[in-house]
């Protein structure tokens, strides 16, 4: 069985025991996320639309952690404006500990 969540703004496909990193969710470390799935998919059966209100995903937060670094430079031609800027994602790892289809 495995189901497709939204979190971030991006949708990941998830099974049972299986660790994923997404953006920030705001939960507490060790705390438990519920997730709603967009798709569920049990062996042959696909379940959609509004037959989802009664499915849930729940997670378990594990930790924290940070993205690559990305770095960046502006230039404008003589004009002296420069401009470095640096950015680091931060995503909380967590683990699906059950998927209920309701």
């Amino acid at each position: 069985m495995y189901a497709v969540i939204k979190t971030g703004g991006k949708q990941y496909r998830v099974s049972e025991g299986q660790q994923l990193q997404i953006e920030r969710s705001g939960a507490d470390p060790e705390g438990e996320l519920q997730l709603t799935p967009v798709l569920l998919v049990d062996g042959e059966t696909v379940v959609t639309g509004s037959a989802l209100e009664k499915a849930s995903v729940t997670a378990k937060v594990v930790g924290e952690a940070k993205g690559p670094k990305v770095t960046g430079f502006t230039y404008k031609n003589k004009s002296n404006q420069r401009r470095r800027w640096g950015h680091r994602q931060r995503y909380d790892t967590i683990e699906i500990t059950g998927i209920e289809k309701g």
